[in-house]
């Protein structure tokens, strides 16, 4: 029987109402209170006009308010949509017009800052907010009401202290969470989950790594959160996100089971260790994931956290997780192959083939496609729903003797240079184990004379600092360090892969809330500095 994700965690309510549910800082929620504020918070929605599959446009930070919030939309039957605030007002009346909400879950704060009077303000340090007082919709607000909050707003928290309750029964085909991943202002894209799909993903990251009831897990994502309380644990909430506080992160690490982060965050973790800044100890399970996850990443995890074992994890919005791997497993994989992306053998659950891309790739390389429990319902679309059975991922891989997945690149980032297909994925992990090489990224730039793409080698130095979210700067680099890597190519590429140019990054531009690397940026900014230089 396919698992309710809500469902599951209020039978934990009930089950242990006196163990402790939630850690944020100094405040503890135990299981019994928590369930009691969820069914509250349903109770209030229903009788406020809430029904089965009404979206809720949610734009709440994942602390203990918020959580509940979520949980009680979603017992109510309700559907959490969440949607960047950050985005440009283009996109986001785009997003919402698609999802077609009729209440929104909100941050008082965001009222506030998209007033008239302040709007110009947010605009000037880059932050770009609509004006949510103005949609059509319902209202409820997370903390203290600020001016511009609309009339009629409920307050999150008066939702969770009324006496009313209701039965929250198993319904797992019942919509859950849309979560807008890529699409332009014109043609969105949003992945749709049932409860019934995000409680499948749920049981199998507990595949990942057993969480014992009183267990404690350290994360401020959602949907890494919850296992730990469909388990029994403690999920605990961090005040900030690791990229923000790592200081603050890394104080709740000591007592922890398990924690997630992001590759990014594992790195400004790890440079605090080093510096000094925060006492080396970790969890006991470090999960990597979000985006690529590097073998020296994992190498250098193991170094500086020797006590954590640390875990890469392979998902997407449209099926999570996917596989793990363990990081020993993948250093010593890249210390012998050095070729391709390993990621794991799929989860049990999880149905994974390769789909044929085309005569000129690689021999045993073909498309990812996924299915199983876990996988979305489907796309939204401009009609509701276009349900899928599988998930065509972008994501070109091989399978390895040992019955493992082997990532080699994406579809889209194939590069063609004459009649030769290059795939990035099979040289980049080679290339980022040269002697003093950090980070190497193969993008094309189109030449102007014909359009055939020229073939750049971006390296980024070890050592340097993590991005800050500025646009890349490009050189020739240091004139020694350039030709060693030059020198090292032929070891690590084939020779139809040779590039044109080596240049030399500053940092790694990343993007989105898994602070991915930022390919586009690279090869804008290479085709940039190239342009000059022929001039």
């Amino acid at each position: 029987m396919t698992p309710d994700l809500v469902h599951e965690v209020l039978v934990q309510c009930d089950r242990h109402p006196a163990r402790v549910a939630l850690r944020a800082g100094r405040v503890e929620l135990t299981y019994g209170e928590l369930g009691r504020r969820v069914r509250a918070t349903a109770a209030a929605l229903r009788a406020g006009g809430l029904r089965d599959a009404d979206r809720v446009l949610f734009s709440v930070r994942p602390r203990t308010e918020g959580l509940v919030l979520a949980l009680g939309v979603v017992a109510a039957g309700g559907s959490l949509v969440l949607v960047d605030p950050g985005s440009t007002p283009e996109l986001f009346a785009a997003r919402v017009a698609a999802a077609a909400p009729t209440w929104a879950a909100t941050e008082s704060l965001l009222y506030a800052l998209s007033r008239p009077g302040l709007a110009g303000l947010a605009r000037r340090r880059g932050i770009l907010l609509p004006d949510y007082a103005r949609l059509p919709v319902r209202h409820v607000h997370a903390g203290l009401r600020l001016p511009g909050v609309p009339r009629g707003s409920r307050r999150a928290r008066a939702l969770a202290r009324g006496t009313a309750a209701v039965e929250v029964a198993s319904r797992p085909d019942l919509e859950a969470l849309v979560v807008f991943t890529s699409g332009t202002t014109a043609a969105p894209r949003a992945v749709v989950h049932t409860r019934g799909s995000l409680g499948a993903g749920t049981a199998l990251l507990r595949q990942v790594c057993a969480v014992a009831p009183g267990d404690v897990v350290r994360t401020d994502q959602m949907l890494l959160g919850l296992p730990a309380l469909v388990s029994g644990g403690t999920w605990s909430l961090p005040a900030r996100a690791p990229a923000d506080d790592v200081v603050g992160f890394a104080a709740g690490l000591g007592d922890a089971a398990v924690a997630f982060l992001v590759p990014a965050d594992v790195t400004a973790l790890l440079d605090a260790v080093v510096a000094g800044r925060v006492p080396a100890r970790g969890p006991r399970t470090g999960l990597v994931g979000g985006a690529p996850v590097t073998a020296a990443l994992l190498e250098r995890a193991a170094r500086v956290l020797p006590g954590t074992r640390w875990v890469g994890v392979y998902g997407m919005t449209e099926i999570l997780p996917v596989a793990v791997v363990d990081g020993a497993e993948k250093v010593a994989d890249a210390a012998v192959t050095g070729a391709g992306d390993l990621v794991g053998r799929p989860l049990a659950g999880v149905t994974a083939r390769l789909e044929p891309v085309g005569p000129d790739a690689p021999d045993g390389v073909g498309e990812l496609v996924l299915g199983g429990s876990s996988l979305m319902r489907g796309y939204l679309d401009g009609d509701g729903t276009e349900a899928v059975a599988e998930h065509r991922t972008g994501d070109l891989a091989r399978w390895d003797d040992a019955g493992r997945l082997v990532l080699v690149g994406r579809t889209r980032d194939m590069l063609i240079r004459g009649t030769t297909n290059i795939y990035p994925g099979l040289y980049e992990p080679r290339l980022a184990r040269l002697p003093g090489v950090g980070a190497a990224f193969l993008v094309g730039v189109p030449r102007a004379s014909d359009g055939d793409e020229q073939v750049v080698l971006v390296v980024v130095p070890q050592g340097a600092p993590p991005s800050d979210g500025g646009p890349p700067a490009l050189g020739p680099g240091d004139d020694a360090f350039v030709a060693e890597v030059r020198r090292r190519l032929p070891e690590v590429l084939d020779h139809g892969a040779m590039p044109d140019h080596v240049l030399v990054a500053d940092r790694v531009p990343v993007s989105g809330r898994s602070r991915k690397p930022d390919r586009a940026a690279l090869a804008a900014a290479a085709a940039a500095l190239l342009t000059a230089g022929a001039r």
